[in-house]
């Protein structure tokens, strides 16, 4: 069996790499290094252990000779590669190279391919967009509704679209979750982006450690013919009853290994209330049935964290106080802090991400006064995250989900497409995988598969996606949207947002 890697000096990657090695069925493994020095010394560590098994390929992603040097003569390509926040959020050029362009170029190439290999790409939970008490459940097929400014999600979602249009022979979309790894603690305490972090986010935490241990039991199963319809098809990557919190508890995970807490080092003001994500997935069992890979458990993976990383507990013997101040205040004044926005009159993403000015004054003054998911307030917090909810609380999706894919009719598209405040134009169906033509609310005629549409959630490629971010409009004539996003907009909001190459944000307030 011959695998091809990217992202494998990443914390997903670098597990799935260890323990994909581990089956002797693996004999060669094509890992793609970027020319950085830091993968200089991946790639002769890598030589060191594993030998003639591995072979280094070095480039950018973006490049479509290197994707075919990845690729040639490969049986699987596992595509992990990704430019996350905050350093996506830092340069828009490198989240595009990387999470769009990147992809792009790797799916051409498989293409290309007289005998193509077998394709996993992960996509991403953002995809999902920003969710609250009111729908803390979702599943896949869910509408995508990434916040204004993230230009990682918005980029993973056109790669993905682009990966389920591209007529691949063999694929699987699979939706990475929350991702628990050792580095937690070093990795968000420099940047402001902890503060993006909605303190009711319902989050499904899942290991990098079990995250990479699926891609071994993919390779496992697949290659003993034991999943024959695992392929064509997106699944979201969670943990179960074990992995989901919310922001806020979180927060108080981490902390503990430091003696602290969310109420001990913070403010609620400091958090924006919404415009980010997160779910607790209703189909988590889905992959789990499937590959048996859901092992650790989040509380229990801190306290590893805190057991590696003995420096930690040093925080203990330091004041809470001292800590508030001096390791997490500072972080206020960061560029990607949402209180900076606020201080230096970014309207546009004070306007995303608080709601305006009277959203900023409406914030709550002490913990007292915020109300939290974790503490109860809107219901019993254990039961809320029961898997007996989630069917409480899942959305609709314009047509009857639970029957399979095979069995879809013409009268399914019409019925997801109406709930979409559109239309399918199609006037037979093939199947699920072939292209049909749709209109949306906004007049535009566009060609998608039934699955992209129906099973992916996506819509319009010309209105319904970024950029711009157009859902304070498009909710009122789109019921697939309006039943999320509405939970943390108001109706009468109107905005349009745009992000520019330079991560400069704009809103304007549109016409009602």
């Amino acid at each position: 069996m011959k695998v091809a890697f990217t992202g494998a000096s990443g914390n997903m990657g670098r597990e799935a790499l260890a323990q994909i090695m581990e089956l002797e069925d693996v004999t060669l493994a094509r890992v793609l290094l970027t020319p950085r020095k830091g993968n200089d010394r991946l790639a002769k560590k890598l030589k060191r252990k594993y030998g003639s098994r591995v072979e280094i390929v070095r480039g950018e992603l973006a490049q479509g000779g290197v994707c075919h040097k990845l690729v040639v003569g490969m049986d699987y390509v596992l595509h992990m590669a990704a430019v996350i926040p905050p350093a996506s959020d830092a340069s828009f050029s490198r989240s595009y190279k990387c999470n769009l362009a990147g992809s792009v170029a790797l799916i051409d190439a498989i293409k290309r391919q007289k005998r193509q290999p077998k394709y996993v790409h992960v996509s991403t939970v953002a995809l999902y967009g920003n969710r609250n008490e009111l729908h803390p459940w979702g599943r896949v097929g869910d509408p995508l509704l990434v916040s204004p400014f993230d230009a990682y999600a918005m980029h993973k979602l056109y790669a993905e679209r682009y990966c389920l249009e591209a007529g691949l022979e063999e694929w699987v979309v699979l939706r990475q979750t929350a991702m628990l790894h050792p580095n937690m603690m070093n990795d968000n305490i420099s940047d402001g982006l902890m503060f993006h972090t909605t303190l009711n986010a319902p989050l499904e935490w899942v290991s990098s450690r079990d995250s990479g241990y699926l891609m071994k039991r993919i390779l496992e199963r697949d290659s003993k013919g034991e999943v024959p319809h695992f392929w064509k098809n997106i699944y979201n990557i969670g943990a179960g009853a074990k992995g989901r919190e919310t922001g806020y508890d979180t927060f108080n995970d981490g902390f503990a290994m430091i003696g602290g807490s969310t109420e001990k080092f913070f403010q609620p003001a400091w958090f924006s209330p919404r415009n980010f994500h997160g779910l607790w997935f209703a189909d988590a069992n889905e992959l789990e049935e499937l590959f048996s890979y859901q092992r650790d458990d989040v509380k229990g993976y801190w306290q590893e964290i805190a057991s590696h990383h003995r420096i930690f507990t040093l925080g203990r013997f330091v004041p809470a106080k001292l800590i508030h101040f001096f390791l997490f205040r500072r972080l206020l004044k960061h560029p990607n802090s949402p209180r900076q926005w606020v201080k230096q009159g970014d309207a546009a993403r004070v306007q995303a991400y608080f709601g305006g000015e009277e959203g900023v004054k409406a914030l709550p003054a002490s913990w007292a006064e915020q109300k939290l998911i974790a503490k109860g307030d809107f219901g019993d917090y254990d039961k809320m995250r029961a898997d007996e909810s989630a069917q409480a609380y899942v959305l609709d999706h314009g047509f009857d989900d639970k029957k399979p894919i095979a069995t879809w009719t013409l009268d399914d598209l019409r019925s997801a497409a109406r709930f979409r405040g559109g239309e399918c134009l199609a006037q037979e169906m093939t199947g699920a995988y072939d292209k049909v033509s749709w209109r949306c609310s906004e007049g535009h005629t566009f060609k998608m598969t039934p699955f992209t549409v129906l099973r992916g959630g996506h819509w319009c490629p010309k209105c319904c996606q970024p950029a711009p971010w157009k859902f304070d409009r498009l909710s009122k004539s789109v019921p697939f949207f309006a039943q999320v996003w509405y939970d943390s907009h108001d109706k009468e909001e109107n905005f349009s947002y745009e992000l520019d190459k330079e991560n400069g944000a704009h809103a304007v307030k549109e016409d009602a």
